[in-house]
């Protein structure tokens, strides 16, 4: 038996990631919120997986929907202010396991081994994921109407080592970089 009522619990309980705000800004200076970024991230891994056919297409797909939705119940950290990496992945885990408790039970546990693969970083998936994941921010905070002290410097280090492996990604960062570089000179 389909178990309806579950899939409709978990996508309602949700919602509330469109109200979770991070620390990017829109264009227009409004605060974005995790499940924009969640949406754009997906959006960028659709267009872009094919170029690294190796990669499992449906998993970076999955993977990249559900990489922040802890955050439902944690909230975000800014990447520049976070003290403690340990800590927000052992309260995003806990926030995990109460989210997949809404799903029916294997459809929880793909739900949950999916987002440790992205948690650990390892994978040729996960790595592809963290590297976009990390893109789509630089590019929300070049493209954003961000505060006046805003740090546009942190987005030159920020997540490099996701980019260190194939053609692809390297030029995705060195773009990047060029877009930061060019946006610190017109400061």
């Amino acid at each position: 038996m389909i178990e309806i009522k579950k899939y409709l619990d978990f996508i309602k309980e949700v919602e509330g990631l469109k109200s979770v705000t991070r620390t990017a800004w829109t264009q227009t200076g409004r605060q974005e919120s995790t499940a924009e970024h969640s949406w754009r991230l997906a959006l960028f891994v659709a267009i872009t997986a094919m170029q690294i056919p190796e990669i499992d297409y449906e998993k970076v797909l999955f993977m990249s929907l559900i990489h922040d939705l802890g955050e439902l119940y944690t909230g975000d950290q800014s990447a520049v202010l976070m003290s403690d990496k340990a800590e927000k992945t052992k309260e995003e885990k806990i926030a995990i396991d109460r989210l997949a408790g809404f799903l029916p039970s294997e459809v929880g546990k793909h739900f949950i081994a999916v987002w440790e693969e992205y948690e650990e970083g390892i994978t040729k998936e996960a790595i592809f994921v963290k590297a976009l994941d990390k893109a789509e921010t630089i590019i929300q905070h070049n493209q954003g109407h961000n505060p006046q002290d805003f740090n546009y410097e942190f987005n030159l280090t920020y997540g490099l080592k996701y980019f260190e492996e194939g053609a692809f990604l390297k030029e995705l960062r060195a773009e990047l970089n060029r877009e930061t570089e060019s946006k610190i000179n017109d400061k």
